[in-house]
């Protein structure tokens, strides 16, 4: 059941993912060849968000044991902080969700360690686009597949390609609500958009295959030839007026 959010629940839900982009931006800063990245990172992250009056989203959910996801180079998703280091070259997804007067705020940021190459530049910069184009979807009237189908045939356009097994979620009072929402889609088919409506949007975008697989842990989502992956994401909420990201500064 698709859960239609307030405005005053909206509201809240902006107060929560005003906490997550202020993280995500410390975290981003952070960022650099030698950070390791269990000790430090996820440290900062889950004090920024306690200092903010918020608890981290994923510590504990489903027995996630950290507060950041934190995803290198071939690493698609849900890559668990540990002591590795950083390397130069290397390219980090940060994804951060925080819950904060019962409500959730969940984003996620792709960024470069150091100097990175031409085509991993590309890569980002790609994703990071086709995150705003399913945004620009996101409008009372239209379909969800209108989402993903922007996204995918952007990304496919430039010749990389996006995840099907993992998708985006609605979010609330709950991390993960009704609907799902593919990072592709024929447009015009899928569920009726409707103004209240909040959603997690997170184009997953690989260098190759779309292919993925999981790593022993249970949690790390890897890319299948073992090419670099990108990560953006924004909660948004629909409105009358057009889509609001509420994941902003």
């Amino acid at each position: 059941m698709v859960r239609i959010k307030s405005p005053d629940e909206i509201e809240k839900m902006r107060r929560a993912g005003r906490v997550v982009a202020r993280t995500l931006q410390e975290l981003a800063q952070a960022i650099r060849p030698g950070k390791t990245t269990g000790e430090e990172l996820d440290r900062l992250a889950e004090r920024l968000v306690r200092e903010a009056g918020g608890t981290p989203s994923f510590k504990g959910y489903r027995g996630y044991p950290k507060s950041i996801c934190l995803s290198i180079n071939e690493q698609v998703v849900h890559g668990i902080p540990d002591g590795r280091v950083l390397q130069e070259g290397d390219v980090a997804s940060i994804d951060l969700g925080v819950k904060l007067d019962g409500f959730h705020g969940d984003a996620a940021v792709t960024v470069p360690v150091g100097s990175i190459s031409a085509q991993a530049d590309r890569l980002l910069k790609v994703t990071r686009d086709a995150l705003m184009l399913g945004i620009e979807m996101a409008r009372p009237g239209g379909h969800l597949n209108d989402i993903g189908g922007a996204v995918q045939a952007y990304v496919e356009k430039h010749g990389y390609s996006v995840v099907r097994e993992l998708v985006g979620h609605g979010i609330g009072r709950e991390l993960h609500e009704d609907p799902q929402v593919p990072n592709f889609g024929k447009p015009g088919t899928g569920l009726r958009l409707t103004s209240g409506m909040t959603l997690a949007i997170e184009p997953m975008v690989n260098e190759g295959t779309h292919r993925v697989t999981s790593l022993p842990d249970r949690w790390t989502v890897v890319t299948a030839d073992g090419k670099l992956s990108a990560h953006f994401e924004h909660t948004v909420a629909i409105c009358e007026d057009g889509p609001k990201v509420l994941t902003e500064p």
